[in-house]
């Protein structure tokens, strides 16, 4: 089975203020590593998806900024393999 370069799916909301979806997407691609990322929202609500090897930080991050919510941090490698993810 071939290895995935990034293998963790983390997904969370972000409430808060004046959140910028478009900084804080600028700010996850100078920062972090990782893959198939996608910020919505608005300036209160903001959504994260993001394909990487240290979830951890993501989410780090996304509490620096506002209060985290909704969670999901997937093992796509496992998932591959037919394991619970």
């Amino acid at each position: 089975m071939e290895q995935l370069e990034f293998k963790f799916d983390t997904q969370l909301l972000i409430d808060g203020e004046d959140l910028d979806e478009d900084v804080i997407h600028d700010y996850i691609v100078e920062h972090f590593k990782g893959d198939c990322l996608l910020v919505v929202g608005d300036d209160t609500l903001i959504k994260i998806h993001f394909h990487t090897n240290e979830p951890w930080q993501i989410l780090e991050y996304g509490q620096s900024i506002g209060d985290i919510y909704d969670v999901v941090v997937e093992n796509m490698q496992r998932q591959e393999a037919g394991l619970k993810g």
